[in-house]
């Protein structure tokens, strides 16, 4: 039986399509889009009933068997989030411990004070523990006087307003029982100090000091009373932090010796 003499079938039996082909095959570019996003959809579609299917499923036999297969659907979901958090932690650890550098191996940047006393030491060739009194000068009363001139000798660095007195007397004690000059010496706002300090605290040997030019203020930087016991060979060990029942009188009996043999 032959359908080609009725309407809309041809000799194959199938029904008559209208297409049309177009001339251009960019023509054509718009509809392969359409079906492209269509086909983006559907994969969007499946992807996201793959992931929820497991927190959908219910089970039949009572509520507590739902609940469960709920909670297993959502923990196989969050999952593969938490995996991909842990290994951005571990990514970025190991990115941190490179550039990074430790406090241990970081530079430090040594104080003024420190960086002076070591540097003269250094260039002097002392022991550690000695520096070299600066070269520059002082003034004691109406004269002036070479900072290391003042050898064999106590020099307490009195800083302004120290309220040190009791601890100034204890030095001038220790110095005159050792048989070694002590100074009192004072700086910017402490200069006009140091003289009422001398005559009360100095047991009648200490000599006043202006440092007028911050010559042993700029190397040792005084925060407290700061002691120097000054050998013969104007090497000097610096005392800060002193108890109030500091004993320097073995200490104060080598100072007539170069500092060099003492520390050697």
């Amino acid at each position: 039986m032959s359908f080609a003499s009725d309407p809309g079938w041809d000799d194959g039996g199938l029904p008559a399509e209208n297409i049309v082909i177009p001339d251009d095959a960019r023509e054509l570019d718009r509809d392969v889009l359409a079906y492209r996003r269509e086909l983006r959809a559907k994969r969007r579609r499946q992807l996201l009933m793959r992931v929820l299917r497991p927190a959908r499923r219910r089970s039949s036999n009572s509520d507590g068997g739902r609940h469960r297969g709920v909670r297993h659907g959502r923990r196989r979901a969050i999952l593969p989030l938490i995996a991909t958090c842990v290994a951005l932690s571990v990514l970025a650890g190991a990115m941190l411990a490179v550039v990074t550098v430790s406090p241990a191996s970081a530079p430090t940047v040594p104080s003024h004070t420190d960086a002076s006393a070591k540097a003269g030491a250094a260039a002097a060739g002392l022991p550690v523990g000695l520096t070299m009194l600066p070269a520059g000068t002082v003034r004691l009363d109406d004269r002036t006087e070479s900072v290391r001139g003042m050898t064999s000798a106590v020099l307490a660095l009195v800083p302004a307003d120290c309220g040190c007195g009791q601890a100034l007397q204890r030095l001038a004690s220790q110095a005159v029982k050792a048989g070694v000059g002590v100074y009192f010496v004072g700086e910017g706002s402490a200069i006009p100090q140091v003289p009422a300090l001398t005559a009360q605290d100095g047991d009648g040997a200490a000599v006043a000091v202006s440092d007028t030019k911050s010559v042993l203020g700029d190397v040792y930087r005084p925060a407290g009373l700061t002691v120097l016991l000054v050998y013969s060979d104007a090497t000097a060990k610096v005392q800060r932090d002193l108890p109030s029942d500091f004993q320097l009188g073995p200490t104060l009996e080598t100072l007539s010796l170069p500092g060099k043999e003492v520390a050697s």
